[in-house]
């Protein structure tokens, strides 16, 4: 019987297309009220010329580059938490109402576990198995059974923040490069004052085209940088529900149908 979590992460994509839609169908219309007189000449200045020289450039292109390696490595372990939760349609324990796990069972069920799981590769759930079940074999106690998943669920979560790291570096570094490129365009108008043999209009024109190529950079570095940001928040979220899962199933299938001898001292008081 496959395991399904009593507690699904909350998908944020349908409130999204709701609340884009509810915007749009109130901006939309007032901002085509407000403005009906200029928008044929807004538009004209979108030239192809324009367009290409706010999307391509050297920091522009660098950023293309950080914003699709980044995208490739959220894939890849977007990809992996899919296949970690795979592992809870295994036959891993015992599901039914009533099994009682006995300290002399733990041997059989770790076979049993390191059986289901070689074929489809490591997995979370099998190794935080694994290793409760080798405790209940050495301590037999129930809650140092449950103080190991706890830990290794820890364990797991550090070592998934940790392997982000050049996620994150990259999310910082495509502002940066954005705001690069800004202060290349600004010290390359602001050098050109000293050209005094030039004309007043062609100085005009030529300083404001290098302060389009400055805000350029920042505007489409900034852009990325906003859609790279909810990209990692993603994944981080679905990545920490795989470990809690996981966690609570152990809670559920393995820590709660642990039989604890009594101590034989608590007898004699009884008695």
């Amino acid at each position: 019987m496959a395991y399904t979590p009593s507690q699904r992460p909350t998908r944020e994509w349908p409130w999204l297309v709701l609340a884009v839609a509810l915007v749009c169908a109130i901006c939309i219309p007032l901002w085509q009220m407000s403005s009906a007189g200029v928008t044929g000449e807004g538009l004209a200045k979108w030239t192809p010329r324009r367009i290409s020289q706010l999307l391509l450039g050297p920091e522009q292109i660098v950023s293309y580059c950080c914003f699709t390696w980044a995208g490739f490595m959220l894939l890849h372990r977007y990809l992996e938490m899919r296949r970690q939760r795979r592992a809870f349609t295994l036959d891993l324990l015992p599901t039914e109402v009533g099994v009682c796990i006995l300290p002399e069972d733990a041997r059989l069920l770790q076979r049993k576990v390191e059986q289901q799981s070689a074929h489809g590769g490591p997995y979370i759930l099998a190794n935080m198995i694994r290793l409760a079940l080798s405790k209940y074999a050495i301590s037999r106690s129930g809650r140092d059974v449950a103080e190991t998943v706890r830990t290794q669920a820890d364990v797991d979560l550090g070592r998934l923040v940790s392997s982000m790291a050049t996620i994150h570096y990259l999310a910082w570094a495509i502002p940066a490069i954005g705001f690069l490129g800004t202060v290349r365009g600004l010290a390359t108008s602001l050098t050109m004052g000293g050209q005094t043999q030039m004309e007043i209009a062609a100085f005009i024109k030529e300083a404001t085209t290098h302060l389009n190529v400055a805000f350029d950079c920042t505007l489409v570095a900034l852009a990325l940088s906003l859609v790279l940001m909810f990209l990692i928040h993603s994944v981080q979220r679905d990545e920490e529900a795989v470990v809690l899962d996981c966690q609570q199933y152990c809670l559920e299938h393995l820590v709660a149908r642990l039989y604890e001898h009594e101590p034989e001292h608590a007898e004699s008081m009884r008695m």
